[in-house]
């Protein structure tokens, strides 16, 4: 790396991160917060509400969690939980993410301010590029792009969700299927551990299964349920085959 690159400021890394507002990811993703936008519409949320939830809670996953939650008619603390659960997982991104970013003075309230803004294409755009970045500018290269993404998203729902009502029925159905398609997608394609295929393989048939035997906690059970089970096989049948194999092959 030559050292014009390394003595360039933070502005300017700030800058360049916010420049990733417009590679293919975030695009993808800010068409789908237009499907969030009709989603939220559907759902009888106030243009207010869906912004509060777009900016606060940022995770599209857990944000369509939270609304199917609400539009099923379940309970707060089922609500609560549900979403608590869904977001757990950005832990692992959030342990990956703020050692290759950080440095030793880097003062820890930066750190747990931008540890918000860290979700699936924060994460991978940021993982993808950071590399080229100097070590001490790379905060502010996430701040720009985590920051701009945030509320570029959040700007698009305010302005979208005054729309959706205007489109044509066909329009606003794709729209409002984009979302989920998005949410499915991205899960698969991000899932790096056999354990989390298979419970994204058992959530399909147990999420609609328990929406009509459990409605209102289905997606609790399903998450929970389908999660304990996924462990369960890859703990027990996958890897304990793969140990059987290894002893075999000695």
């Amino acid at each position: 790396m030559s050292v014009e690159i390394e003595e360039r400021s933070a502005g300017f890394w700030f800058v360049r991160g916010m420049g990733g507002i417009f590679s293919l990811p975030a695009l993808i993703l800010m068409v789908s917060f237009v499907g969030f936008s009709a989603y939220a519409f559907e759902a009888g949320l106030t243009r207010g509400e869906a912004v509060f939830m777009t900016v606060t809670i940022w995770a599209l996953p857990a944000k369509m969690i939270l609304v199917g939650m609400m539009a099923s008619g379940a309970n707060i603390a089922a609500c609560f939980l549900a979403v608590t659960l869904s977001s757990i997982r950005m832990m692992p991104m959030v342990a990956s993410l703020m050692p290759e970013i950080r440095t030793e003075k880097t003062p820890t309230w930066v750190l747990l301010f931008l540890s918000h803004f860290i979700a699936i294409t924060a994460w991978v755009f940021t993982m993808q590029h950071v590399g080229a970045v100097p070590r001490e500018r790379r905060v502010a290269y996430f701040a720009g792009f985590g920051i701009t993404l945030t509320l570029s998203n959040t700007a698009l729902v305010a302005v979208c969700y005054g729309l959706v009502a205007s489109f044509p029925p066909l329009v606003a159905g794709a729209l409002f299927f984009l979302t989920p398609v998005y949410f499915v997608a991205s899960i698969w394609a991000t899932a790096r551990q056999t354990a989390v295929r298979i419970a994204f393989a058992i959530g399909i048939v147990a999420g609609p299964l328990f929406a009509v035997l459990t409605p209102g906690l289905d997606i609790l059970i399903a998450g929970i349920g389908g999660g304990t089970l996924a462990y369960l096989i890859d703990r027990f049948a996958i890897r304990g085959r793969r140990r059987a194999v290894a002893e075999d092959l000695r």
